[in-house]
């Protein structure tokens, strides 16, 4: 049994016990938090698109922790112009378990 859900601009498959990153969510580290944007649902009996069965579909996750990733470099170089531009950026991520998915059958 496994879900597409939606967060921060980004669709994840994920399945029961999965650990992911995503973009950050609110809330602190133990909290229970459900995805409102459920993309497909796929179980036993089959695979939901529908708007209805996907309506009754439900992926809640436990937050684990809120962190942010390593540093990204933004170098901009023009040449024979000593034009040299370095800047970073560091996304904070949240890190997931999903606990558990629940939905009506295909």
């Amino acid at each position: 049994m496994y879900a597409v859900i939606e967060t921060g601009g980004k669709q994840y498959r994920v399945a029961t016990g999965d650990v992911i990153e995503v973009e950050k969510c609110p809330g602190d580290a133990g909290e229970v938090i459900a995805f409102p944007s459920i993309r497909l649902f796929r179980n036993d009996q089959g695979t939901v698109l529908t708007k209805e069965g996907l309506g009754q579909a439900r992926v809640v996750g436990e937050i684990l922790k809120q962190g942010r990733e390593r540093k990204t470099l933004i170098f901009k170089k023009k040449r024979r112009k000593n034009y040299r531009r370095t800047r970073g950026h560091r996304q904070q991520l949240t890190q997931l378990r999903i606990v558990s998915i629940e939905g009506a059958g295909g």
